[in-house]
């Protein structure tokens, strides 16, 4: 895999600025809508319910101020590269890259995931980002994804687990960093273990994940792992069985569309702004931990995806490529690099904690009372501290990038 011309072009500042006409077709569209019916009585069993879908649509289209959450967006520190990707020509990348005043901060490269997007990272920067006295600090990069937000997408079938790794490990050689640690959930977790087969040692020297969802241990691969599961699972281990179960039957159909027929999904998500809406809404309020969230944060979310620079559509297509092409997980390989995990009890897939050393070399293990799938958003200042506390000096990675150890 080729780490050489990494940028074809120079950095450029990102200014978000929405077309005034794109937004206009928004709100005529918004004024358009044909709602469902929904049976008496059904709250959240059958989806979103209807009547949180016309309260977010009328506020999306009379109340909902874009302009000003544009220029909250505009703030924090954002710029686009090209990204040479071997197959793949050149895509051009949007992140945000929020430098700690500390020189010696650490390189940390945040993933999110679907439905989430490069803004989950917002509350993490004024915590990551201080500190160097009694606490490490970082150089935070959030990148959006190919496809995602305003980076560019991949024009041709085949973007799978080894190019995702290519673009995130290229951007931070892009930067300067050559040695860096890695945080990620949902996707970003998948995508860490790529980063993590292609790159560890030599570039990524360590990786946090608040989505732990290892693999059943061998005992020719994992013996000690395997060993510790064939212990009896208390009850905490049981009911997250029960409910990764239940998620499993009950709650991932999204995964089957997505991962199958993306493009036949994608024409709905792409001209109804209602129906992406509903189909994201769900999944942010029953995959949080009873989240209070406001209108404004879900319009603000999903705007992203109308206005993004793709369009919704491209966002599906990472489940059909990495999920059709099972050489995209299933080649991923355990690394001895220092691997720290969250736990947050209203994450989808709740699995024994014997399953996490087939990730990697586990060296941290945090255990919370509340959040749920988007720890950043949800649960900011314990997922900030995870981070904290595994690179700070006597934790378990302190020191693992050279002359980077967040300390002034």
């Amino acid at each position: 895999m080729s780490t050489t011309d990494l940028a074809s072009g120079p950095e450029q500042p990102f200014t978000l600025s929405v077309p005034q006409a794109d937004i206009d077709l928004l709100k005529q569209k918004l004024e358009l809508v044909r709602f469902p019916d929904e049976l008496d009585g059904a709250g959240w069993t059958y989806g979103a319910p209807l009547a949180d879908v016309q309260r977010l649509v009328k506020h999306w289209a009379s109340g909902f101020d874009w302009r000003a959450a544009e220029a909250r967006i505009n703030a924090l520190p954002m710029f686009t590269r090209d990204i040479a990707v071997e197959g793949h020509d050149t895509l051009n990348i949007h992140y945000v890259h929020q430098k700690s005043e500390v020189a010696n901060a650490i390189p940390l490269l945040f993933v999110h995931g679907w439905p989430g997007h490069f803004l989950e990272v917002r509350k993490l920067l004024p915590l990551l980002t201080v500190g160097g006295a009694e606490f490490p600090s970082f150089h935070v990069v959030a990148v959006s994804l190919p496809g995602f937000g305003f980076s560019e997408a991949p024009k041709k079938p085949g973007f799978v687990g080894r190019h995702y790794a290519e673009v995130l490990n290229n951007l931070m050689l892009s930067l300067g960093y050559k040695e860096y640690a890695y945080q990620g959930g949902d996707w970003g977790h998948a995508l860490g273990m790529c980063v993590s087969t292609h790159f560890a040692h030599k570039h990524l020297k360590a990786w946090h994940s608040n989505m732990p969802l290892g693999r059943k241990p061998t005992f020719c691969a994992h013996p000690i792992a395997f060993l510790q599961d064939l212990l009896p699972y208390n009850a905490a281990t049981r009911e997250g069985l029960r409910a990764t179960a239940e998620f499993r039957t009950k709650g991932s159909g999204y995964s089957a569309e997505q991962g199958t027929k993306p493009q036949t999904l994608g024409y709905s998500l792409a001209d109804s702004p209602v129906g992406l809406l509903a189909w994201i809404y769900e999944k942010l309020v029953e995959w949080t931990d009873n989240y209070p969230w406001t209108d404004d944060e879900v319009l603000e979310w999903v705007s992203i995806y109308w206005f993004s620079r793709a369009g919704p559509t491209a966002t599906l297509r990472i489940y059909y490529e990495m999920i059709s092409d099972r050489g995209s997980l299933d080649g991923v390989k355990w690394t001895s690099i220092p691997l720290g995990l969250s736990y947050f009890p209203g994450e989808l897939f709740r699995l024994p904690k014997p399953w996490a050393h087939t990730l990697g070399k586990v060296v941290l293990m945090s255990d919370h009372d509340k959040g749920g799938h988007f720890a950043a958003h949800e649960q900011p200042l314990a997922l900030a501290g995870d981070v904290r506390k595994m690179f700070a000096k006597g934790g378990p990675a302190y020191g693992v990038v050279p002359g980077k150890d967040g300390y002034a």
